[in-house]
C-alpha cells in the first residue's frame, strides 16, 4: 500500500463557539481531541489556542505552552503550531509560539490576502458571546498580512529553531513568493506545501484549481516538495479525496469544516479522520504513523522541542 499523511486541524480561528457545541476550546479539550485524532489515524495535529472562558482565538504564550505539553503527554503526534493566529493579532504575537516552544512543525502563510468570514453573520441570529459577531464583522475590512518582510523574518525564526515550515498556499502567486525565498537562501528544500482552498479571498475549492496549483508548484519550485490540501466547509472531503488520487496528503478537522456529512455536525475531528482514512483505504492508501511522517517531512523529532 502507498501511504499518506493525515493532519487534523483541531480548532482554528475561523469558527466560533455558537457554530458548534463540539468545537474544542480549553487545553484539556484540545489535548483529548488530539489523542482521539491520533488514534484515528492522524500523524499530525494542527493547533491554535483559544481563551478557555470565551473560546476567542488567543496568542497567549502560557496558554499555548499548556496546550502543547498536554497534547505531548497524551500522544506521539507531530504538533504543528499556527503562526496565522486570529484576526487582528500582531506579527509578533503570531510567531511567538515558534520562538518560545521550538515546535517540530509550524504553519507559515506564504502571502497576504483578503480573509473574509463576515458572510457567516447572515446565517446566525443569536451568538453565545459578544465577541463573535464583532470578530466576524471585522473580516469585511481585513487583509491577512504576510509581507516579504514578515516572510523573511518568519523564515529566520523558523531556521533558528529548526522548525519546519508548512507553507500555507491560498493563491498561486504565493508559490512565486516561496521561489523568491528559495532564491535568496532564506529557506531550503525540500518544501512542504499546504494548499488552502475555499476561503473567501483565496482560490476556490475546485479540482481544476488543485491541479493547477500542484502543476504550478512543479514548474516554479521543482519537484523537491511534498504537499497536502485542506478545504473549507462542504468541499473538505471532495478536495481531500482528489488530493489523495493525485499523490498528495490530506488535512481534515473542525478548523476547516464543522460537518461530517450534509446536515450532520462532526462531534470530533477524529470522526473526520476516520472518514478520510476509510475513503483512502478504498484507493489502497494507508495513513502513515507519526514517526513515518517525521521522516517524510524531515522533522527534527519530538525530543528537540521546548515543551
Amino acid at each position: 500500500m502507498e501511504k499518506f499523511i493525515v493532519t487534523a486541524a483541531l480548532t482554528g480561528a475561523i469558527h466560533t463557539p455558537t457554530m458548534s457545541p463540539y468545537l474544542p476550546i480549553s487545553p484539556d479539550e484540545l489535548a483529548e481531541e488530539a489523542r482521539r485524532a491520533y488514534e484515528a489515524g492522524a500523524a499530525v495535529v494542527h493547533v491554535h489556542a483559544r481563551n478557555p472562558e470565551t473560546g476567542q482565538p488567543s496568542a497567549d504564550s502560557s496558554l499555548f505552552g499548556e496546550i502543547l505539553s498536554k497534547i505531548k503527554s497524551k500522544c506521539n503526534a507531530v504538533i504543528c503550531t499556527t503562526t496565522g493566529g486570529g484576526l487582528g493579532m500582531t506579527v509578533e504575537q503570531r510567531v511567538s509560539v515558534v520562538k518560545t516552544y521550538s515546535p517540530e512543525l509550524a504553519s507559515l502563510n506564504a502571502g497576504s490576502l483578503n480573509f473574509a468570514l463576515h458572510p457567516l453573520l447572515e446565517k446566525i441570529k443569536e451568538f453565545k458571546y459578544d465577541w463573535e459577531p464583532q470578530y466576524l464583522n471585522l473580516s469585511e475590512d481585513f487583509i491577512f498580512p504576510n509581507t516579504f518582510k514578515t516572510l523573511r523574518e518568519f523564515s529566520q525564526f523558523f531556521s533558528e529553531e529548526d522548525t519546519k515550515p508548512e507553507f500555507e498556499i491560498y493563491d498561486s502567486g504565493m508559490l512565486s513568493n516561496i521561489e523568491f525565498l528559495l532564491s535568496k537562501g532564506k529557506i531550503k528544500k525540500p518544501i512542504y506545501l499546504q494548499f488552502v482552498l475555499g476561503i473567501l479571498g483565496g482560490m476556490q475549492a475546485t479540482v481544476n484549481n488543485l491541479v493547477f496549483l500542484r502543476n504550478s508548484a512543479r514548474q516554479i519550485i521543482g519537484n523537491d516538495f511534498v504537499w497536502s490540501v485542506c478545504a473549507a466547509g462542504r468541499n473538505q472531503f471532495k478536495m481531500c479525496n482528489a488530493a489523495l488520487l493525485m499523490g498528495g496528503f490530506a488535512r481534515v478537522g473542525l478548523e476547516d469544516n464543522l460537518y461530517l456529512q450534509k446536515g450532520v455536525l462532526a462531534k470530533s475531528s477524529a470522526e473526520q479522520v476516520e472518514k478520510i482514512v476509510r475513503i483512502a483505504k478504498e484507493h489502497d492508501l494507508e495513513p502513515v504513523t507519526a514517526d513515518e511522517a517525521r521522516k517524510i517531512l524531515n522533522l527534527k523529532g519530538g525530543d528537540q522541542v521546548k515543551f
